[in-house]
């Protein structure tokens, strides 16, 4: 062995100590609030990224997306190959630039909400992703208070996954893991449009 390879070695071994001793300390298990957004492309599809882990996991899990409509998109048609571990709500009317219609948005925002709030209670379930919830708070088409404190009360162990632009501050608080998705560039820009499998 080289005087090289041998002090790789070395450090990796120093570094693998750390990581291992980190690693034992983290002794809670508990379901995490999860949010995904910022101004970038991809909250959506990260949060199909998790979804698909805990289905290979054999867990169940549901869907409920606030603000699309019911337009056939991949990751729909894929993830129902799941049908025995997923359930799927798509609740909106459109992005609201399309319906330019409050009070349809606000009661659809509602409809969506209280299948959440049903799911939520399921006994069992692993995984909820809330698709676009941010975008229904940041337009008052539901509470954030009763949100909050519905979000706060799920089941120990029970993830959910809050998709969408501009989370409110209080969300971002009370949440257990935030990314934000930045927007450093994006094809829209050059004049390309929405593709079948990038964006739907």
């Amino acid at each position: 062995m080289t005087d090289e390879a041998a002090r790789h070695r070395e450090k990796m071994a120093r570094r693998k100590a750390v990581q291992d001793a980190e690693v034992a300390a983290k002794t809670i298990e508990k379901g995490l609030l999860i949010v995904h957004t910022g101004p970038g492309k991809g909250k959506s599809t990260a949060a199909w990224g998790l979804l698909l882990r805990m289905l290979g996991h054999g867990r169940p899990c549901a869907v409920v997306q606030f603000i699309k409509g019911a337009w056939h998109t991949g990751e729909r048609a894929a993830l129902a190959r799941f049908d025995d571990l997923l359930e799927w709500h798509t609740m909106g009317e459109g992005f609201t630039w399309e319906t330019q219609d409050r009070a349809r948005d606000i009661a659809a925002a509602r409809r969506a909400w209280a299948t959440a709030m049903d799911l939520m209670r399921r006994p069992g379930l692993g995984m909820l992703v809330l698709d676009e919830l941010n975008v229904a708070l940041r337009y008052d088409y539901l509470d954030e208070a009763e949100v909050l404190a519905a979000l706060r009360a799920r089941p120990n162990m029970l993830h959910v996954v809050v998709t969408g632009r501009n989370a409110k501050p209080a969300l971002i608080a009370a949440a257990d893991l935030v990314t934000e998705m930045a927007a450093a560039k994006h094809h829209f820009a050059a004049g390309v449009k929405a593709q079948q499998g990038i964006e739907f």
